[in-house]
């Protein structure tokens, strides 16, 4: 079976699409889905958002699977214009509402916050309140207009099957010489 990479230009206009609980549901890309939330920084909290981003690396050190109901592929955090500014990119397995309601409860029941805290504008409800979470990341939202998958539509599952799979006769193979 031959993979052949691909693109996927996405629409400007959204109001044709299929509209979910939370609004537009954006198709599932060759990148799967996805989003990118662009917001300011509060003032002086640029250093709370690194610190957080150290906790959450300890915290997968400790629980490599503690992102796992979130089926991502990628995060990427970004502050830039000069701290003010931040950028989340996420690339994940499931449409924008379960991944938002994954992760509201995934924060929730472990107890912790999100750096999302430390954004103008977040929600100082938004554990009890998916809608103003939501509405928060919808209006954040900067929509990517092109999506390239080397390995279209493939799955984090997948590819970690595929993983287990190499490591398999790889070790096999091993045993053989």
């Amino acid at each position: 079976m031959e993979i052949k990479p691909q693109a996927v230009v996405i629409p400007r206009e959204t109001g044709h699409l299929e509209q979910g609980k939370y609004g537009p549901v954006y198709p599932r890309t060759p990148a799967c889905y996805g989003f990118t939330i662009i917001a300011n920084v509060k003032p002086g909290r640029a250093g709370a958002i690194r610190e957080y981003g150290y906790t959450l690396a300890k915290a997968l050190e400790e629980d490599p699977h503690l992102l796992a109901p979130l089926k991502l592929h990628y995060l990427r955090w970004v502050l830039f214009d000069d701290d003010t500014r931040f950028m989340y990119q996420g690339i994940f397995d499931t449409d924008f509402d379960k991944y938002t309601e994954d992760a509201i409860a995934l924060f929730s029941k472990a107890g912790v916050s999100t750096a999302f805290e430390n954004l103008e504008g977040f929600p100082e409800d938004w554990r009890t309140n998916p809608e103003a979470f939501v509405r928060f990341v919808r209006e954040h939202h900067c929509p990517s207009f092109i999506e390239y998958g080397e390995y279209p539509y493939v799955t984090a599952d997948e590819v970690k099957k595929a993983l287990r799979i190499k490591g398999a006769l790889s070790e096999m193979l091993d045993q053989l010489q």
